[in-house]
């Protein structure tokens, strides 16, 4: 029937003119994407949601068994949601932030210490850790981003939890989160493997396969996070699902409880994706880095099948293929650095090159517009980008060219 549900054999068929407040709308009769609306799955609170809805469907699919709105505090589908702007440029930007990001680097390390030494989670030094984060990523969404892909220095599982908080605060900002939303989005990315510090290290640091008494301790780690987080009055209800339910998956394959599609809360499917994502291009003890691009295309292979497909969608619009920061090399055999993201093209960025074919340092830096070099009428190109290469790749620093 041309609808986006993932599971539409327990909904109910309602004409948009027969919706009631309480009601969970599921699925419409067109694509999502096609919509305003932030996310597959909204609960319907007053007329004005109605009316809204009426403005886009007029048939829509709802799920009997969510009809207890208080239960499901989500988000009202309303098409007005904030409008960020750069406010800085990706230079100075970034100086800001990688003095922000190192302070929340330590807050975490020490955090995930105090933990294994039998302590609790600190849930006010992360927030306030990263809040300084959050609002560089509404001043500049790419300079963080740009800075993440280059990887901090040390323990794998700190430097995971802060950039799949920097990854969710870059992704609820495209979405139009409000700010009281982005900190609990990231505060939630910040939190989410909480419980890998009751697993031994030997298990964390294993280069080959886990026995499966190894995979039950690890998968654990969930129930263990939560429990960490109920011992605390400070977090919200919507953290705490987001860690609870941040390994299931869309098509019920996930765990610990086998959720599926909009069962999942909006807040695990993104945590899921981006924890998969930033775990693809990460440097692990069993498992060498993928490239933003080799992950993202490996996210997008699983769309609407582990990951729900519109936020794989708005995933890549929010970060481009090769998100800024990126050492590429173009097809011309020329080495350089992205520097800024084209909205239209997200294939063809702003490159500034570095080295020429030859391996040459550039005397003079020239920032070229891949999306200028399209021939008109169809799709091909005279310039492109081959492959993305490792973050240091030639000894390049990115943000040393970041105009």
């Amino acid at each position: 029937m041309g609808v986006d549900a993932p599971d539409t054999l327990n909904l109910l068929e309602v004409p948009v003119g027969d919706l009631k407040p309480g009601m969970y709308v599921a699925a419409l009769d067109r694509p999502w994407l096609g919509t305003p609306f932030l996310m597959q799955g909204f609960f319907v609170h007053d007329q004005d949601d109605i009316n809204s809805v009426a403005e886009h469907a007029a048939i829509v699919y709802v799920d009997p068994r969510r009809q207890t709105r208080e239960k499901y505090p989500e988000a009202k589908p309303t098409a007005r949601k904030p409008r960020y702007r750069e406010q800085t440029s990706l230079k100075q930007e970034t100086e800001i932030a990688q003095v922000d990001l190192t302070s929340a680097s330590e807050t975490i390390e020490n955090v995930f210490v105090q933990l294994k030494n039998g302590g609790n989670v600190d849930v006010g030094a992360v927030q306030t850790a990263i809040n300084p984060l959050i609002e560089s990523v509404l001043r500049n969404s790419e300079a963080l981003a740009s800075l993440v892909r280059m990887r901090l220095k040390g323990d794998y599982l700190y430097n995971h939890s802060l950039t799949v908080s920097v990854w969710a605060a870059i992704l609820g900002r495209h979405l139009g989160f409000d700010r009281t939303r982005l900190k609990c989005l990231a505060l939630g990315g910040a939190l989410i493997d909480t419980g890998m510090a009751t697993v031994p290290d030997e298990i964390i640091l294993a280069t080959g396969p886990l026995t499966p008494d190894q995979m039950s301790l690890v998968r654990k780690h969930v129930d263990d996070g939560v429990a960490y987080l109920q011992k605390s009055d400070q977090v919200d209800q919507d953290v705490i699902e987001m860690v609870a339910t941040h390994h299931e998956r869309h098509d019920g394959s996930g765990y610990p409880r086998g959720l599926e599609g909009v069962d999942i809360p909006v807040f695990g499917r993104i945590a899921g994706m981006i924890d998969s994502y930033d775990a693809m291009i990460t440097i692990r003890p069993h498992a060498k880095p993928r490239s933003s691009f080799e992950a993202m295309q490996e996210i997008y292979n699983l769309k609407d099948e582990k990951f729900q497909g519109e936020l794989v969608e708005q995933f890549m619009q929010a970060i481009g293929l090769f998100p800024t920061g990126s050492v590429v090399e173009l097809s011309s055999g020329e080495i350089g650095v992205v520097v800024q993201q084209n909205t239209t093209r997200r294939l063809r960025p702003k490159v500034i090159v570095v080295l020429d074919a030859q391996g040459d340092k550039q005397e003079k830096l020239v920032v070229l517009d891949l999306s200028k070099y399209v021939k008109e009428g169809n799709n091909e190109s005279d310039l492109w980008i081959a492959h993305e290469l490792q973050p240091g790749a030639h000894g390049i620093q990115p943000n040393d060219y970041f105009l």
